[in-house]
Order: C-alpha cells, then sequence, then structure tokens
C-alpha cells in the first residue's frame, strides 16, 4: 500500500476545501443557535437607547425591560420612523427615532418631546457606528453633551427650529456642536431636521394655518410640502386653492381636502 502523498496538490487541495466546509458548517450552526438570544440583545439595546433619551439611564437588563413595558404605551411607524408614545410621571412624551450619516458612517439617536402647542426637548440620546473616539463618538458618550438639548424649543413659525451649530445665537433653539467634530455635529443637525420634520405636522401643532393664510402663490408654491404636509400637494392641485387659503378652517382644508364642501 502506497504512503499518503500529503505534499501533492491533490492532497492540500482535499484537505483545504474539508476544512472549509466543516469550518462553514460550524459557523452557520454557531450563529443559528444564537440568532434568538443576538436579536434580543438587539432589541433590548434599542429599549435602552430609548429609556436613556427619556432621562431613565444606568438600568440592569431586567430593570430595563420592566421600565420599558411600564413607559411605552404605543409604537408608530412612520414611513420607516418610529414614533413612541410614552407616559413618564404621568406626563406624555413622544419618542422619535433619528436615522442620519456622521463623518465615517451611519448615526442614530432617539429625541424625546413633551408639549404639542410649544414642544420642547424633554431628552435625547445619540448612537454612532465608527465616529473617531474622543471626537465624533462623543454624540455617544458624551451624557453631558446630550443633556444639553433638554429644554430646547423644537419648533418655530411651523418649521424645525432645534438644530446644531458651531457658534449658538439661539440658546432657546441651538446646541453648541461637539468641539472638535464639525461634521459629525453636522450630521447629528441634519439628522435632526429630516426626522423631526417628518412627524411635525403629524403629531404636533406646527401652524398649518400659518402657511394657508398666505397668498395663493404663497401658499402653493414650491413650499407646498412644508406648509401643510404631504397632503397640501392634493389640495393645491384641486384649482380652489383660494378656498383653502382663506376657508375658516384651512388647517382642515389642508388635512381633509373639503374644498368642495366650503365652495358650496
Amino acid at each position: 500500500m502506497s504512503k499518503l502523498n500529503t505534499n501533492s496538490n491533490a492532497y492540500i487541495i482535499i484537505y483545504s476545501t474539508i476544512l472549509v466546509v466543516v469550518v462553514a458548517f460550524l459557523l452557520a450552526f454557531v450563529s443559528s443557535s444564537l440568532k434568538d438570544k443576538q436579536e434580543a440583545n438587539v432589541a433590548l439595546d434599542v429599549k435602552k437607547q430609548i429609556l436613556n433619551s427619556l432621562n431613565l439611564r444606568g438600568l440592569d437588563d431586567a430593570a430595563a425591560e420592566a421600565k420599558y413595558a411600564e413607559v411605552v404605551k404605543a409604537e408608530t411607524d412612520i414611513d420607516g420612523q418610529k414614533v413612541y408614545a410614552c407616559l413618564v410621571n404621568g406626563e406624555e412624551i413622544m419618542v422619535i427615532s433619528l436615522k442620519g450619516m456622521g463623518l465615517w458612517g451611519g448615526i442614530s439617536g432617539y429625541i424625546a418631546i413633551n408639549g404639542e402647542d410649544n414642544p420642547t426637548v424633554y431628552g435625547a440620546y445619540f448612537n454612532h457606528e465608527s465616529e473617531t473616539a474622543g471626537l465624533g463618538a462623543e454624540i455617544k458618550d458624551s451624557q453631558a453633551w446630550q443633556e444639553k438639548f433638554i429644554g430646547k424649543k423644537v419648533f418655530a413659525n411651523g418649521d424645525v427650529a432645534l438644530s446644531v451649530v458651531k457658534n449658538v445665537e439661539d440658546p432657546e433653539t441651538q446646541v453648541d456642536c461637539v468641539t472638535g467634530a464639525t461634521l459629525t455635529s453636522n450630521g447629528v443637525n441634519d439628522m435632526l431636521k429630516q426626522g423631526l420634520k417628518v412627524v411635525a405636522q403629524r403629531f404636533f401643532n406646527t401652524s398649518h394655518a400659518d402657511c394657508c393664510g398666505k397668498e395663493k402663490a404663497d401658499c402653493c408654491g414650491k413650499e407646498e410640502t412644508d406648509c401643510c404636509g404631504t397632503e397640501k400637494a392634493a389640495c393645491c392641485e384641486t384649482e380652489k386653492t383660494d378656498t383653502c387659503c382663506t376657508g375658516d378652517e384651512p388647517k382642515d382644508c389642508c388635512t381633509k381636502h373639503e374644498l368642495k364642501a366650503k365652495e358650496e
């Protein structure tokens, strides 16, 4: 019986193939076995981030699960953006999920808002994928920076006023950017503008009437979506915008399309 030639090309190829197959099988088995636990850990991390935005920090896993079940009353999905209705110490608070881009990768966060007529920030929490440690990563690591958002006004004149800037001029609505991380801070600012704009007129009073009270050209120009939300376009397309803009209840007109009823 001839001795196996372990230096031959055929042996090396067969051995490598078997090794790769065995390792791939083991990795797939381990991944499948841990999938439920991994998903549970991800879900728990999301819950902790939401609780952080509600200023409920430092809870262990069991306490976080219990507190989340206590304070989060409902969850809504708006085009992939999650909005959570919460109740903390008898106070109704809306938590809005945010996603954007930082300097090196994705950033995300949750902004908690209280009040409807004049909403302010109740709390905030931000996360990142790959921002620079000690610089951009401070949006997550610095609780002190996140707490700068508390009490800031969110909207003004129907627009998102909350912003992150390099030099604060309006302390009621602006937060100073992270030192040495202007680009990451700009990403947080853009994320806030986009994320809050999506839900502003659905959940908060951002004054549709302010826009609809203007002349037709202003109300139905290029800013139509900004002034009355996504349903404003349908109001303008009817060519009955004068009725919309001068009606007794322009807000209802823009959201319910009751133009004909108003005209009649």
